[in-house]
């Protein structure tokens, strides 16, 4: 069995960026459970479905292969064969992604990967129902967490450094319709398990959240 350490929290708390810090500190393999979501939300762009068709989404997943490898120490994510890394934090799959991972059978598609990926590796694993679902069992969960001005704030001085066109007040509220679909979403809602630990990154700077994650790991 792996060991396995589950980190939850909303949109743009910055989970991705830590866990790869953590695990590349800790020797694990990080799973980027968003990615995986964000590559089926990219199927689904390509087959021009909306993602309030329901049917189309379901239908669409048959035809659907998702993959993680591991290329100079670096994932990389698959969609089909295709390498799709490069496509997948824009805002239209982020939103996508969003909204069709509320689907019951999306979320079943990409379980028994993330499930098997576990079991066999000491892994990472972010998301937002790892130590609820996913990994119920985790031998450490943190839910992590900041407030919707720090996490928009935080998002739009990303995209302005790649050069992107955005606006602060349209983040924030993106960023909290997320919470709110991801909260109360009938499958696998976000919420922090009862014996996560709460790590509020608001007033942190990114060392010092990698080093709290990492003093409850072994």
């Amino acid at each position: 069995m792996g060991y396995n350490v589950a980190i939850d929290g909303p949109a743009g708390a910055g989970k991705s960026t830590i866990a790869k810090l953590v695990a590349k500190e800790k020797g694990y393999i990080y799973v980027d459970t968003g990615a995986m979501y964000r590559a089926l939300a990219i199927h689904f762009l390509k087959k021009g479905i909306a993602p309030e068709d329901t049917a189309g989404v379901v239908g669409a997943c048959r035809d659907a292969d998702v993959s993680i490898r591991y290329e100079n120490g670096v994932q990389q994510v698959y969609l089909n064969g295709e390498n799709v890394t490069g496509m997948l934090r824009t805002e239209e799959v982020g939103n996508m992604a969003s909204r069709t991972s509320a689907i019951p059978e999306v979320r079943e598609k990409l379980l028994e990967l993330q499930r098997t990926l576990a079991r066999e590796n000491d892994v990472i694993m972010d998301g937002r129902d790892i130590g609820t679902n996913i990994l119920p069992n985790a031998d450490v969960k943190i839910y992590l967490t900041a407030s919707v001005e720090t996490r928009a704030e935080r998002r739009y001085d990303e995209l302005k450094q790649k050069g992107e066109e955005c606006d602060l007040d349209t983040i924030a509220q993106d960023i909290k319709d997320r919470d709110e679909r991801d909260m109360n979403r009938a499958a696998a809602p976000l919420k922090q398990a009862e014996d996560a630990i709460l790590v509020d990154s608001s007033y942190m700077t990114i060392p010092e959240v990698v080093s709290e994650i990492c003093s409850h790991c072994k």
